[in-house]
């Protein structure tokens, strides 16, 4: 069975992600071997999870929505590979800062 990375709703507190392609050659014109290893930290969100309730009673809302471009934490979420792509799951919290 073939996941259809679109039909992936994430559960309540959480994003779902499609990371920038890495880069394999550098600003200089420099190419990078096949070993650089630097995941990117940035992508597009594909889709959102419903609202976070803390274990105080306080409700998160999701500081995005499907289609933004996100930067997030280097070391959050969790991949899921699709395919060729390696998706993150991330929580709100993992979500640093929208581009715009």
């Amino acid at each position: 069975m073939q996941l259809d990375p679109k039909k992936l709703q994430p559960t309540p507190g959480y994003v779902l992600v499609e990371p920038d392609k890495q880069e394999t050659k550098t600003a200089g014109g420099i190419y990078l071997p096949d070993s650089h290893d630097e995941k990117p930290q940035a992508g597009t969100v594909l889709s959102v999870g419903g609202d976070w309730v803390t274990e105080q009673g306080a409700t998160l809302k999701s500081p995005v929505k499907a289609g933004d471009k996100v930067v997030y934490k280097k070391w959050g979420g969790n991949e899921v590979k699709i395919g060729e792509t390696e998706y993150q799951f991330l929580k709100f919290e993992d979500i640093l800062a929208i581009i715009k």
